[in-house]
């Protein structure tokens, strides 16, 4: 089943007054995770340093790691990273040795019009120009949401507050990452909400692929995430997806992402007949514009995520894509979804919440038509052409 485009056709969101008047700025951003192994935050700072870039502003990024053939030319990377466990997942970041000085040397060397560090809190790279007494103004992004608040924080609450204070901006990219920010963030920094940013067009715009597309009986419904980690939901989706079997017995469950090895032993401890997996198809992991055109061939989306979310950018990316989607009620996915008017939520951890959710979409094409509509609508609000402008109104009244 082909979604339709609710526009009718797609153009690209105006850009609105230049919150800088013209002013063409030399920007530089700091990554606290390496870009060797590419996750939201890292893309994040790429798309949103193109955006800069096509508005005439020069950037430069640093980032730990070392350099991959792919790695933009205007990202710098200083050699050194480590892995630790990290809010459920596993973050490459660099904090020993020489890694203070070198990052402070690049700052100073830049002779940067405002420094945007992303991920502050972190032990890596974005926490280390905090201790310089000169530098340009510094703002800072945060991306993380606990919930509980984890002892760690709690810890080192004191010495954050004082270690953050010479940010002149906060910005929390949803209200349960500012919700983390306030425990430890000075109260006198000024904050603004602004959320994660995606081309939009670029998802709109995306032709399906036929051997992905369902029909009335047989509807695919897609998975995107890495299988291996818990957070994720795979478990969840497989759960509900054995359910979903006995309402529609040709459904077809496509999967993106990392993970297919695990994601083969969870399915055989659901069911270890091989009937389950045998209407599971892995992708691997997908290109930007594989991943566009996987949104636009499902009849439905579906993030079943359990937690550690602090924003729901692929919520965001299937509503560009025209893609109803079925969402677990996580704070950052009902904010997204707007409590339930642009996406449909299910209890979390749920499997037959998510399973009922599922069926009763496919078995209703007007409701599931106007939560395309509704989403499609919804995600014009986190074009980059919107998000930047609110970014740069940021920095405007920063360097004013």
């Amino acid at each position: 089943m082909e979604p339709t485009n609710p526009a009718n056709a797609t153009t690209e969101p105006s850009i609105r007054k230049d919150p800088l008047n013209g002013r063409k700025l030399n920007v530089g951003i700091i990554a606290p995770y390496s870009f060797e192994t590419p996750g939201g935050v890292q893309f994040h700072i790429r798309d949103f340093a193109e955006e800069l870039m096509r508005r005439g502003h020069h950037v430069a990024v640093l980032a730990p790691g070392r350099r991959t053939r792919d790695m933009p030319l205007w990202v710098t990377t200083n050699d050194s990273s480590f892995s630790i466990p990290y809010n459920g997942s596993i973050a490459r970041l660099s904090y020993f040795g020489f890694v203070g000085p070198r990052t402070r040397r690049w700052v100073k060397q830049g002779h940067f019009d405002i420094v945007h560090l992303h991920e502050p809190e972190t032990p890596s790279l974005s926490h280390k120009p905090l201790t310089m007494l000169h530098h340009p103004p510094f703002v800072g992004t945060f991306h993380a949401s606990f919930d509980p608040y984890p002892l760690a924080l709690r810890i080192f609450q004191d010495y954050l507050r004082h270690y953050i204070s010479p940010l002149k901006a906060i910005i929390g990219v949803s209200p349960a990452a500012m919700e983390t920010v306030d425990h430890y963030a000075p109260r006198d920094i000024e904050r603004d909400i602004i959320p994660n940013g995606i081309n939009r067009p670029f998802f709109a715009d995306a032709k399906p692929r036929p051997e992905w597309q369902g029909t009335p009986d047989a509807p695919t419904i897609g998975y995107l995430g890495r299988m291996g980690e818990s957070r994720k939901g795979f478990a969840v989706f497989a759960k509900a997806a054995s359910r979903v079997l006995s309402s529609y017995p040709g459904a077809r469950f496509l999967c993106a992402g990392d993970g297919e090895a695990d994601g083969r032993k969870i399915l055989e401890s659901i069911d270890r007949t091989g009937a389950l997996a045998s209407h599971f198809e892995f992708l691997g992991r997908i290109s930007d514009r594989e991943k566009a055109r996987f949104y636009q061939s499902l009849d439905l989306y579906v993030a079943p995520q359990t937690g550690g979310e602090s924003f729901g950018i692929v919520l965001v990316e299937a509503m560009a894509a025209s893609c109803a989607v079925v969402a677990s009620d996580l704070k950052a996915f009902r904010d997204v979804a707007e409590d339930g008017r642009d996406a449909a939520l299910f209890g979390n951890e749920d499997a037959a919440d998510c399973a009922a959710r599922i069926v009763e979409l496919l078995g209703d094409t007007e409701r599931l038509e106007r939560l395309r509509v509704a989403g499609f609508k919804r995600s014009s609000q986190y074009d980059w052409s919107v998000v930047a402008d609110r970014v740069l109104e940021v920095y405007a009244r920063v360097l004013s």
